[in-house]
């Protein structure tokens, strides 16, 4: 039965529309812009007369780009720390917040009030950078898989969606003779798988999109990830000259732009592609940490 509504209400939802419209307008537009200037003219991104649609439609750029010295070493670099680091995250964060979950946990109170600290309080940059200079970390990917192991954020909303699991599922399976890293793998983490997708998400956005730390950490080109080469790229152009060096041979009418609209796009796609294998968890898990416990 379709409800009437009156002309504030009429309104107020053409204003939410509106604004829903905007905003996808406004976070879609610079991967169309991107993607456009990777494939258009040179010509016409040094006029700036690329808008949406490419202009002089060409794969020049992408053809290019595969000979780009370090890139897709830079590539390989980050999709290791990506799926290697998530896998981290998750392990930590689980095995933090399930025991954290329980209140028969000696210390719990301490243990989430020091957790928590860290949200407001760190140690700082000097420091955190000292901690993995005397570690021997530095100019190593492991620096960035392991130290950065978990976000004290995710675990409290982990321990919460954990404690929303009704206990009885739990005793049940402990009468049956099941111990606790048993309940966890067999009973828990079916149950929020949801919740774990989401933060996985997260956390390999997070992974590889970061670039500040690989930046202070990593200084040999073999081992950088790709978001500091393509910062070093478009923002410092320390590459201006090897970019060049790569267009002399090219037939085509190329610019150093297109080939770091190019980077860009290499560099967004495949985490843009992760999202539709966990579309169907994303709107559960997102809800995480919404139920008290």
């Amino acid at each position: 039965m379709n409800v009437a509504l009156s002309r504030g209400e009429r309104v107020s939802v053409g204003f939410c529309y509106a604004v829903v419209v905007l905003t996808c307008v406004a976070t879609l537009y610079p991967f169309a812009y991107v993607l456009s200037a990777s494939v258009s003219d040179g010509d016409a991104i040094l006029a700036n007369r690329v808008f949406l649609w490419p202009i002089g439609f060409s794969l020049r750029s992408y053809v290019e780009i595969v000979d780009y010295p370090y890139l897709w070493r830079s590539f390989a670099n980050t999709l290791y720390v990506t799926v290697a680091g998530t896998a981290v995250n998750l392990l930590v964060t689980i095995l933090a917040a399930y025991p954290l979950s329980k209140e028969r946990l000696a210390g719990r109170g301490l243990i989430m009030f020091l957790i928590s600290f860290t949200m407001w309080f760190s140690g700082g940059l000097i420091p955190l950078y000292m901690v993995f200079k005397l570690l021997d970390l530095t100019n190593k990917l492991t620096a960035l898989v392991i130290g950065f192991a978990a976000n004290s954020f995710y675990i409290i909303l982990l321990r919460t969606f954990f404690k929303s699991i009704p206990p009885g599922l739990e005793d049940s399976a402990r009468i049956d003779g099941a111990n606790d890293f048993a309940i966890l793998v067999r009973i828990v983490l079916p149950l929020t798988l949801p919740a774990l997708a989401t933060l996985g998400l997260y956390y390999a956005v997070s992974r590889w999109n970061g670039f500040f730390w690989a930046m202070v950490l990593i200084t040999e080109k073999e081992k950088r990830p790709l978001q500091v080469l393509l910062r070093e790229m478009i923002i410092q152009a320390k590459f201006e000259n090897e970019i060049e060096s790569v267009l002399q041979d090219s037939r085509s009418r190329l610019v150093p732009e297109n080939i770091k609209y190019a980077a860009i796009t290499v560099g967004t796609v495949p985490i843009l592609c992760a999202y539709p294998f966990i579309q169907r968890y994303f709107v559960k898990g997102v809800m995480v940490g919404g139920i008290k416990g």
